[in-house]
């Protein structure tokens, strides 16, 4: 596979995300699944690994210490702090003892001496960004990570937090229609020599083509459910997409998916999309994107099919939304 600069290390173009093999989309797959999942893509190349204290509330660092120790030498690994699990609630918690505290515990579950890449999951806005980030350099002056990555923050944060410690990547989602980045972001990790790490590259499903009925394919705790666009009738708007898109992946001889990385791939060297799958099939699927090369024809027609204006109904709802910093698109 090919690959791409993430800081100081070199990684696959394409990363893993690891949140749904124990965590917000539904019943997770057995440890047994998730183990054999995660060691296929390693066979895949795929050298980027994605996990936060936050998913299954410490399981899925749990579950990567558990199956990828015996390799820790062939990936860089990533994982979250800021954002976590308190007596089963999910909390955003941004003071530097609690930041440092977070590592320690992410590092016995990882069973490894150093996270590569260590992310601010959210931003306290109670507690001022250099404050946090200053807590990350103590981290990365103590050997217990190697660099320092923010999440869901606007370029405004990012500058900011880069002037007290230099910032590796920034982790925003960023899709065909998710372009928040655009209005911002991108530019300013083009500038400061970040690397947009960008979550949800497959709009959460809705551009595989295969989630045509979010109230009968959902489960009841899927998060999808609490998100504006996946409601019945802004859904409904949004299915009336996918045929022009299907069309072009056709075209294009590439399956949805990997139409969707490729897309993404296409917009900067320094973008790297991380992918989450439970099924060894899909995973197989999308590692193939690294190997499309989209004409700008193919992109300008993407470009124009699905994009903010095209796509009904905001990502977040009201309350999910005041957690977030990133730049915002006017309602």
């Amino acid at each position: 596979m090919q690959t791409r600069r993430l800081g100081p290390f070199s990684v696959s173009a394409l990363g893993l995300g690891c949140m749904n093999l124990s965590h917000a989309y539904g019943t997770p797959p057995s440890a047994e699944v998730a183990a054999t999942l995660l060691l296929r893509a390693l066979d895949h190349g795929i050298t980027l690994f994605d996990t936060a204290a936050l998913y299954g509330f410490g399981s899925n660092e749990t579950l990567l210490g558990n199956v990828l120790k015996p390799h820790r030498s062939k990936f860089v690994l990533a994982s979250k702090c800021g954002m976590t699990g308190v007596d089963g609630k999910r909390v955003i918690d941004g003071r530097p003892a609690t930041l440092k505290r977070t590592c320690d515990e992410s590092l016995r579950r990882l069973q490894t001496d150093v996270i590569d890449l260590y992310y601010l999951h959210r931003w306290d806005k109670q507690v001022p960004i250099e404050e946090s980030v200053g807590a990350l350099g103590d981290l990365v002056r103590a050997g217990k990570i190697r660099g320092i990555g923010l999440s869901e923050v606007s370029a405004a944060t990012l500058r900011r937090a880069h002037a007290e410690h230099p910032i590796v990547a920034l982790q925003n989602e960023y899709s065909l229609w998710t372009r928040n980045p655009e209005l911002g972001a991108l530019a300013a990790c083009r500038e400061l020599g970040v690397t947009l790490v960008a979550f949800s590259p497959l709009a959460r499903a809705f551009l595989t083509g295969t989630l045509r009925d979010p109230e009968t394919q959902l489960e009841a705790k899927d998060i999808r459910r609490q998100m504006p666009r996946f409601d019945a009738a802004n859904y409904m708007k949004n299915l009336e997409l996918l045929p022009a898109y299907l069309d072009i992946a056709r075209e294009a001889g590439c399956s949805p998916a990997q139409l969707a990385l490729a897309w993404l791939l296409a917009q900067g060297e320094h973008i790297i999309p991380i992918f989450g799958t439970r099924q060894p099939e899909h995973l197989d699927d999308n590692a193939g994107a690294a190997a499309v090369s989209l004409d700008p024809r193919a992109v300008a027609r993407l470009d124009a099919l699905i994009n903010q204006q095209t796509v009904t109904g905001p990502r977040y709802n009201a309350a999910t939304q005041l957690e977030i910093d990133t730049e915002k698109f006017p309602d």
